[in-house]
């Protein structure tokens, strides 16, 4: 609910807290059609504030918001992005409130319920209650923005939520694709709390359709760079059309650019006049699983801890769910705690608990506040919050400063113990003890290289010699490693001087496969021991003629690329599993215990399966990977007949750092990419700040505006557009200037 921070609200005050009350016990009520109408006082509340907005539409339909206040801004900024994609907004508020299965039905149960172990409506509502003035001015201009969208469009027809509470922000305040929360495995939960064994043997989408998702970050300081500026490569790798590009702005010192995701208040990855941060999915392990032995007593459950007995907390969750005749349903669930966390599943006999970082309120403040920093001191002031558990960033700013930050939400824990794997939780020698200090974690600034980079590896490379030691920090700070993405911007960020935005820009997209270049020779060298009279050797003759001679690099018109890639996904999903249960990485399990025939046999299935379904192993690689959006639905159905658009890049899987995550789907032969690079940006910090962006499609979610489409085939060959990040740019780029309710 609304909370006045007035001791004596006026009689209009009381009238908007009144109606906000009304609609707030409706709110969660299942099955409810609509929220009743808001009070004329509310409705008049918002029209005096949209004219403190004007919104600035520019020629690729991109948002420019401008309000007299901070709060002002969020009102246009959330308004502006329920007018480009209503669904994506509900739909994330829908997952983060877990209330998903009340529009999508009980398919969605689990996750609903995955949420609802760590999010209470209740515990929002005090966390608002209890949030400074300036945060709750925020969340009250976010809800009030998306509420006069719908206020003003009668004809958007939300699936659930009629009317947003300011509180519910809090449930969504970390920007990041797949959350800390998205560890716990939705199979092994049902298994669990539906009491269904047989969940977990519910097959598993591909390995190879899985595209690794994170990000790239480059800071290149002024000595390296043509005119003496610092640049920042902003290049998340998300699911495509994750986030909104817009700008916000205020009188009172915002004016922020970059990438939000659907239905958040602060730009997620960007820059402002003066510092640029750009974020990437961390390999410091900041979730823990802990093994609870449990004790039945009395028909309740206790755990060990130490000598103790303790009993099992119990919550019942009930959660509403539309039935396939669609009428409203519930199931409740009794679910169970421990000091640790959630149980979440069962293992060897053992319950198992989730410990993850759990700060809503203050996750929020960081996400806002570093949007207003001036430099690195002030950017580092924020993150004194410590609310940023699941994401490394790369930092530059217009001092020539360049940093790299480890997440700053790293529980302290004795490294004697595996916390990979779930860690005895009657040992209290297990259990969290307090957090790291920012400087206690991997960290570095203006190191002597003069680059910056990570790829979601770990940060022992970020800055090449002069990197952070392994042999200085807890293992637990990293569990990913080094990556072929790493390698390969260690390759052209080492060979390159005089960066400038066209240059960055080039090496960002350079084309180099390094985790093929790894495999493909180990390939060959098996064709080449085969005996003469192996049946194989007339069979695979063509194919490794044609990968002998690749150089390695991606293209549209490179056939090598499409048969490495046919051959390199096939033989993931066929090694992968084993390659986990012998705790190796799959590309060393490829090039080493795969073996000669498994390698070979995959080029032979690989083959077939091109000719099957292209009439030829032969295929450029154009022909293949495509670029297809037909509608505004989240979940997309590709279709080969349709118009698309080829793509030249890959998966990040081999290393390419401009990331393109395609596969076959129901029905196609061809590839239909659906994450990779999304919002890409390359950012100066001269005197004024300035910067070339691009997103993937279009920055509309409505099939018919001319912006649903009109980036793609920039997007395509990495051709990113100016951002009109100054007035006087905007001005002979303006399609539309409005305040929201025009």
């Amino acid at each position: 609910m609304h909370i006045h921070t007035s001791k004596n609200p006026c009689p209009g005050t009381r009238s908007r807290h009144l109606a906000r009350l009304l609609l707030a016990a409706a709110l969660f009520v299942p099955g409810l059609v609509a929220a009743a109408p808001a009070a004329p006082s509310v409705q008049a509340h918002w029209q005096r504030q949209a004219q403190a907005v004007t919104i600035t539409r520019d020629d690729w339909g991109i948002a420019h918001v401008h309000g007299k206040t901070d709060a002002d801004a969020v009102f246009g900024m959330a308004y502006a992005q329920a007018e480009d994609d209503f669904n994506r907004v509900e739909t994330n508020y829908l997952n983060s409130l877990g209330r998903l299965a009340e529009a999508e039905g009980e398919s969605a149960i689990w996750s609903d319920l995955r949420q609802q172990l760590f999010i209470d409506p209740a515990e929002l509502k005090a966390l608002y209650a209890k949030s400074p003035a300036w945060l709750q001015a925020l969340m009250n201009s976010w809800a009030d923005g998306l509420n006069y969208y719908l206020a003003t469009h009668p004809d958007v027809h939300p699936r659930v939520i009629k009317h947003f509470e300011p509180w519910m922000a809090l449930s969504f305040s970390e920007g990041s694709i797949g959350g800390d929360i998205e560890r716990v495995s939705l199979k092994e939960l049902e298994a669990f709390y539906g009491r269904n064994p047989a969940a977990l043997a519910r097959a598993d989408t591909p390995s190879s359709w899985v595209e690794p998702t994170g990000s790239n970050g480059f800071a290149i300081a002024p000595k390296l760079t043509a005119d003496g500026h610092a640049l920042l490569w902003i290049n998340p790798h998300t699911s495509f059309f994750f986030r909104s590009e817009l700008q916000m702005s205020s009188d009172e010192g915002l004016d922020a650019y970059g990438a939000v995701t659907w239905g958040q208040f602060f730009v997620y990855q960007g820059f402002n006049r003066h510092v640029g941060w750009m974020h990437t999915s961390t390999g410091a392990d900041v979730v823990d699983e802990f093994a609870e032995t449990i004790v039945h007593k009395g028909g309740k459950p206790f755990y060990r801890y130490g000598k103790e007995l303790r009993p099992v907390t119990t919550r019942t969750i009930r959660l509403a769910y539309r039935a396939k005749d669609g009428a409203m349903a519930t199931r409740s669930f009794t679910a169970y705690f421990t000091h640790h966390g959630p149980i979440v599943r069962e293992a060897d006999g053992k319950w198992i608990a989730i410990a993850l970082m759990n700060k809503p309120m203050e996750a929020l403040e960081q996400s806002w506040l570093r949007t207003k920093a001036s430099d690195y001191a002030s950017y580092m002031k924020v993150a004194e919050l410590k609310a940023n558990s699941s994401n490394n960033t790369i930092f530059a700013d217009d001092k020539g400063e360049i940093a790299y930050l480890h997440p700053q939400f790293i529980p302290k824990r004795d490294n004697r113990f595996d916390y990979t794997k779930p860690v005895d939780g009657s040992d209290p020698a297990t259990d969290w003890q307090g957090l790291h200090k920012l400087d206690e974690a991997p960290h570095l600034l203006n190191p002597p290289n003069g680059w910056i980079m990570n790829t979601n590896n770990w940060p022992y490379s970020a800055a090449g010699k002069f990197s952070p030691r392994q042999a200085d920090y807890p293992r637990y700070m990293d569990s990913f490693g080094e990556n072929p993405r790493g390698i390969h911007a260690t390759r052209v960020l080492d060979r390159v001087r005089d960066f400038s935005q066209a240059s960055l820009t080039t090496a960002a997209f350079d084309s180099y496969l390094p985790a093929f270049s790894r495999l493909i020779p180990v390939l060959v060298h098996d064709y080449d021991m085969l005996p003469d009279n192996d049946p194989l050797k007339p069979r695979l003759a063509g194919q490794i003629a044609l990968l002998r001679g690749w150089d390695y690099r991606w293209g549209i018109a490179s056939m090598p690329t499409t048969l490495a890639v046919f051959w390199g996904d096939m033989l993931w999903d066929k090694v992968h599993a084993e390659a986990e249960s012998e705790d190796l990485s799959v590309y060393d399990y490829m090039a080493g215990d795969a073996g000669p025939k498994a390698r070979l046999d995959t080029l032979v299935e690989a083959s077939d399966r091109l000719e099957q379904d292209f009439g030829s192993w032969g295929v450029p690689w154009g022909e293949v990977n495509r670029y297809q959006r037909n509608d505004g639905a989240i979940v997309q159905k590709f279709d080969d007949a349709k118009p698309s658009i080829p793509v030249p890049f890959v998966s990040s899987r081999w290393g390419s750092l401009a990331s393109f995550g395609a596969h076959r789907w129901p029905g196609t032969r061809k590839y239909y990419g659906t994450s990779g690079n999304s919002f890409v940006a390359v950012v100066e910090f001269g005197p004024k700040v300035s910067a070339r962006a691009i997103t993937a499609g279009g920055e509309s979610g409505h099939p018919g505006s001319k912006h649903f489409g009109d980036q793609a085939e920039r997007y395509t060959t990495g051709n990113l557009r100016t951002v009109y990040f100054w007035p006087e740019q905007l001005k002979d780029h303006t399609e539309r200037v409005y305040h929201p309710g025009e």
